[in-house]
């Protein structure tokens, strides 16, 4: 089955990011769909999934700046990092991509997982 997935990892506690909410752009940037990370810093189901999955360009938003509020942490205004926008590529549509986020208020890093 083919899919995109991703989750999201906050490197400042060392544990997954849960409650954050996530939103998929195609490359004309129309909304695919929303999703929130749960305990795992996951989302509950694959963003996309199926026999195929399109091809093309997109974009994952990652609403970072209202998690690490939700957190408490004192962050200078405005945040550093507020929506981490990830701009990448399915070339593959049988593929399975994976775009995990390891963040903390002041860097992210990600790469194609599997």
């Amino acid at each position: 089955m083919a899919r995109l997935s991703t989750h999201i990892l906050d490197t400042t506690q060392g544990k997954p990011a849960a409650g954050v909410r996530i939103e998929l752009f195609d490359a004309s940037g129309a909304k695919l769909l929303e999703a929130v990370t749960n305990s795992d810093g996951r989302t509950d189901a694959p963003l996309l999934a199926g026999e195929t999955i399109p091809t093309g360009s997109f974009e994952l938003r990652f609403h970072i700046g209202a998690y690490f509020d939700a957190l408490g942490l004192a962050l200078p205004e405005p945040k550093f990092l507020d929506v981490v926008p990830i701009r990448f590529g399915i070339a593959e549509a049988t593929g399975h991509y994976h775009v995990p986020l390891l963040v903390s208020p002041f860097g992210f890093s990600t790469y194609r997982g599997s």
